[in-house]
């Protein structure tokens, strides 16, 4: 969340980076201004009737004595300024409420190196690893090549859920299995500490990391307990952390786990939400850390380089894509996207997203630790896919497959038991 701070002594600044992240209303900024302004005055002259009440108190008592008609009158008085400090208090907690409420509603603003555009084809590709692999005519997509070697039954999916879930059974749940104790393998082994966290959030969670209210459509939502399914444990990892003060020799914060991963993708149809390619529920494990704000762009290149090193491990082509302002999610600061190429299908998929979102949502839980001066101050949060499964396993099958089996990159042979499906 955006600071009252950030607003004031940067407003012109405030307002053309939220007109590159594509926000609508950029002017809002002005109207919370205004806001802040009338909460001011109302704080002020409350604090001002507070000290003639607080004065006249006094007087009333040494009076009662010496001079009770005027004891009278100034107990009228009081009476009458604590009436106006109700009625001040009553507009002060709603002018701050409706500031809280506009302020909520502003994205994070882009850092300075985040290309300019709107859309994906504004998105700068920052490096491309790998080769194309060149498959044979008959070369089948991934939505074939599960039914062939039974890894994935959508239709008795759709039955249990409905459309857009998937069942694996066999050696696709192998297989998924396999790729999962991969990359929390190769996360620990990076330092981070592995959780397994709630699926269910409350509300004030899903506030914390910015879901809230920027994607209630996307959520599934327990209405009878208030509770949202998550999109990603990037919502339950980081808010382990909220309202907490953060011992400088306890940074940086590295956490990862392993989830179910459930969106609505509202809205979604065509070639693009083919087989794996999008799905309601999915599995994908998480990387987060909390660090000191002077530190969070070198650890973003860090977390980069991880992501990068699975990859690398799985033999995938890949690129990396810095993406432009207009395509970041609403509360990131810089984000890098990762896409492996889908042979079968000639596309860029993208598997992990690694973003830095700065103050934006240690802000909104309170996550602080305190400076070599004792002050507090706000960490950096960064999350990334480390990594999401579907579109993996979809470029995996596709790209490694021959007439009689599908290869298995080395670095799975251990987890999966063997070299091939």
């Amino acid at each position: 969340m955006l600071t009252l701070t950030q607003l004031q002594h940067n407003t012109a600044e405030v307002k053309t980076k939220l007109t590159l992240k594509n926000f609508a209303n950029p002017n809002l900024v002005d109207e919370i201004l205004k806001l802040d302004i009338t909460r001011k005055q109302l704080q002020t002259e409350n604090d001002n009737l507070l000290a003639i009440v607080n004065t006249a108190s006094k007087q009333i008592g040494a009076l009662l004595k010496t001079g009770p008609t005027l004891a009278e009158t100034l107990k009228q008085d009081v009476a009458m300024h604590k009436a106006t400090i109700q009625l001040l208090t009553q507009q002060l907690q709603t002018t701050e409420a409706e500031i809280q409420q506009l302020l909520v509603t502003l994205p994070n603003l882009p850092h300075h190196s985040v290309p300019a555009g709107f859309t994906a084809t504004d998105n700068i590709t920052v490096k491309e690893i790998g080769t194309i692999p060149s498959l044979p005519a008959n070369a089948k997509p991934h939505w074939e090549l599960i039914k062939d070697y039974k890894l994935v039954d959508f239709e008795t999916a759709a039955k249990l859920s409905g459309s857009g879930f998937a069942l694996y059974s066999g050696n696709g749940a192998k297989l998924q299995r396999a790729l999962v104790s991969y990359f929390l393998a190769a996360n620990t082994a990076a330092g981070y500490t592995e959780y397994s966290t709630p699926y269910l959030v409350n509300t004030a969670t899903a506030y914390g990391t910015g879901q809230l209210p920027d994607k209630e459509g996307q959520m599934y939502t327990i209405e009878a307990d208030g509770l949202y399914l998550i999109p990603t444990s990037e919502v339950t990892l980081t808010n382990i952390y909220a309202h907490q003060i953060i011992p400088t020799t306890n940074l940086p914060l590295k956490l990862t786990a392993h989830s179910h991963c459930f969106r609505r993708e509202a809205g979604s149809f065509g070639a693009d939400v083919r087989g794996l390619n999008r799905v309601h529920q999915f599995e994908k494990v998480e990387i987060v850390q909390l660090v000191p704000a002077a530190d969070s762009y070198t650890v973003l290149e860090q977390m980069v380089a991880h992501v990068e090193s699975l990859l690398i491990a799985l033999e995938l082509p890949y690129r990396i894509l810095r993406l432009c302002a207009g395509d970041m999610s609403f509360a990131s600061a810089l984000t890098y996207d990762f896409e492996v190429y889908s042979a079968a299908q000639q596309k860029w998929l993208e598997v992990s997203s690694v973003s830095n979102f700065e103050t934006y949502q240690t802000n909104r839980m309170k996550i602080r630790t305190k400076n070599a001066d004792g002050k507090t101050e706000l960490l950096h949060s960064l999350n990334g896919s480390a990594l999401a499964l579907p579109r993996i396993v979809a470029a995996l099958l596709e790209n490694n497959q021959t007439e009689t089996e599908i290869k298995l990159p080395a670095i799975l042979h251990q987890y999966y038991g063997n070299s091939c499906i």
